[in-house]
């Protein structure tokens, strides 16, 4: 795998943070920026691909009215203890 370098300015309560973590797991710096680089990308991706799943529906039409919702919540919380 093609790896690139990246830098960018961090807050020094992060840096001495990420400093710690990577000594408590016995990792470099370097390597817990990547992992933590890594996960993020892959949790914004994740989330992207869950919105672009309401937007197709959307688009289909296949939707729930707003005041159907809405009286569906009002109906479950009749049902809650003091509903």
């Amino acid at each position: 795998m093609e790896m690139r370098p990246i830098t960018t300015a961090i807050d020094a309560a992060t840096d001495d943070a990420i400093s710690r973590i990577a000594a408590e797991r016995g990792i470099t710096r370097d390597a817990f920026a990547a992992d933590a680089l890594r996960r993020a990308v892959r949790a914004d991706e994740k989330l992207a691909a869950f919105v672009q799943v309401g937007i197709d529906a959307a688009d289909r039409g296949d939707v729930i009215p707003h005041d159907v919702v809405f009286a569906e919540l009002r109906e479950r919380r009749k049902r809650l203890p003091g509903g």
